[in-house]
């Protein structure tokens, strides 16, 4: 194969200071990797004269994201549902509901996502506010976290909700005065009765439309990689037929086996050696299983994150996974050499987290040979003073959303906390300067996937939905440069694959996307207007505008 060489570009590589310049002015691509990366004469003559030259007209290039914390199945299915995440009032959900039931009057049911609770009254969502536009068919409306579903009473009645239908473990059926369901699931009520039953409706195909909705939405953000964070069976199975039939995905995607807390050790456990059967088949240049996800607590929106100390209204919520089932889940997988990704949202859960991972190594001692553990945190919304360097010395990856605190979403994050707990959330700089490895990526679809806002919220702690708002806790912003290492470079550490891709040097994937604006030299507004106009994958034009 002939190489190119991509020319009169402003080239940013991730590189860190004795890996390499941090600036480029051409690179070369030689089949699926890079040959050269360096000035544009060097670059020229490395690429001979038989090459084929893109010249970029001074175009920025960077490094390919890698969304190393998301929901693909999840994203595409979102992405066909009713958008509710900038209605900013009940009428305007009712009014988007029932324009979407006229639309089309065949559906058999409704499915919407992203509400927030601050657009509802009270931050109180109940079945006779969806009833009121809709009681015809059963509406599900997945909040914007993913921790919980609205519901209203036709769906109560498709899931056989009733006032005498138990908590699931990990859970709560919200109820009313009375002891009536009200509408609202919380956690794994909302996973057990609302996701396994659409699951159970959904067909293949429906299953295979949402991937590939989600992989082009992916490859036109400049997206080349990614991490599924709710791997389960038919997750692999989807995907399995999207390779099938593509001969190979459009970028390469690891995943990570979601283990559910059964209330059983045996099955926890049973759970974890599918996923460790799963990771030693060695899966494909594509797709391969990395590790296990727990979910150990919920939301701060919620108020379903366990906390240290309780939330204004006096609350506190239990784990999810209390420690003394979650060690031995994760010691199992880190004795078999699997990442273990822990959800951990509240400063008591990412406490619990963070001792179930020191247990494992305790028991597991050192491993000859293994790659490093660089087992994950998910999350971090609000961390304990010191758990950054607690991570650091454990080798633990923090990974964090930026779009999380976009400050158009936080009102209720810090109405929930009351104190001043609110002014450490999402504490990116604490990870950085203790020396821990911060990942970022985007959760999508419990908020936009979009790679370049994401970046945008990271360097200014503004709002990509509303700029125009206050920054929330400014001194966190980062600078440019390091949030685009976090989204590239250490995303790829925090995968195990910085030996493979995340930084533009020769040696490793020819994984890049070309901007049509420059937020280096325009400054961080540009991110919110820039737009990818070519995402490369291996070497292969996989995206262009």
């Amino acid at each position: 194969m002939s190489r190119t060489l991509v020319t009169n570009a402003r080239i940013f590589t991730a590189n860190r200071p004795g890996d390499g310049a941090e600036w480029a002015e051409a690179l070369v691509v030689d089949g699926e990797s890079l040959a050269f990366v360096g000035d544009a004469a060097a670059a020229a003559s490395a690429a001979g004269p038989d090459a084929e030259v893109q010249d970029l007209g001074g175009r920025l290039v960077v490094p390919g994201f890698l969304d190393v914390h998301t929901h693909l199945h999840m994203l595409g299915d979102a992405l066909g549902r009713v958008q509710l995440r900038d209605a900013r009032d009940l009428g305007e959900i009712q009014a988007r509901l029932r324009a979407a039931r006229d639309s089309v009057p065949d559906a058999p049911r409704l499915l919407g996502v992203s509400w927030l609770f601050d657009s509802v009254p009270g931050g109180s969502p109940t079945r006779q506010m969806i009833d009121e536009v809709v009681a015809d068919v059963p509406v599900y409306l997945d909040a914007n976290d993913l921790h919980s579903t609205w519901v209203n009473s036709a769906a109560l009645a498709e899931l056989g909700i009733t006032r005498n239908t138990p908590d699931p473990l990990g859970g709560r059926i919200g109820r009313d005065a009375d002891g009536e369901p009200d509408g609202m699931l919380y956690e794994t009520a909302s996973q057990y009765y609302v996701w396994a039953h659409l699951a159970e409706v959904a067909t293949d195909a429906d299953r295979d439309d949402a991937v590939e909705r989600a992989l082009d939405a992916y490859l036109a953000t400049g997206v080349t990689g990614a991490a599924d964070m709710a791997f389960g069976e038919r997750e692999l199975a989807s995907f399995e037929r999207v390779v099938a039939r593509r001969g190979g995905l459009p970028f390469h995607l690891v995943g990570y086996w979601l283990i559910d807390n059964t209330g059983d050790d045996a099955e926890n456990l049973a759970q974890v050696a599918r996923a460790v059967e799963l990771a030693q088949g060695g899966g494909t240049p594509w797709l391969r299983i990395a590790g296990i996800k727990l979910i150990t607590d919920g939301v701060i929106d919620a108020c379903t994150a366990a906390m240290q100390s309780p939330y204004a209204d006096g609350s506190n919520a239990d784990p999810i996974w209390p420690y003394e089932q979650m060690a031995p889940v994760v010691a199992a997988a880190d004795a078999a050499g699997l990442q273990v990704a822990l959800h951990a949202i509240g400063d008591a859960a990412s406490s619990s987290a963070l001792d179930a991972i020191e247990h494992a190594i305790e028991v597991n001692g050192d491993r000859p040979g293994d790659r490093p553990r660089r087992h994950r945190v998910e999350h971090l919304e609000y961390a304990a003073p010191g758990t950054a360097e607690r991570m650091a010395r454990l080798g633990v990856t923090a990974s964090m959303q930026p779009v999380h605190c976009d400050p158009s979403i936080m009102d209720n994050w810090m109405a929930r906390l009351g104190d001043d707990r609110v002014d450490r959330g999402f504490a990116w700089p604490e990870y950085r300067d203790a020396g821990a490895l911060l990942a970022f990526s985007t959760d999508a679809p419990t908020a936009p996937h979009l790679a370049l806002p994401n970046l945008y919220i990271a360097t200014t702690r503004k709002s990509a939905l509303d700029p125009s708002l206050p920054a929330y806790a400014p001194e966190c912003a980062l600078p440019l440069a390091e949030a685009l290492g976090h989204a590239t470079r250490d995303a790829a550490a925090s995968i195990r694959e910085e030996d493979e891709r995340g930084r533009l040097a020769a040696g490793l994937a020819a994984d890049f996307a070309v901007l049509d604006l420059d937020p280096f030299e325009a400054g961080a507004p540009a991110l919110l207007d820039a737009r990818v106009i070519r995402t490369v994958v291996a070497g292969r034009t996989a995206y262009e505008a």
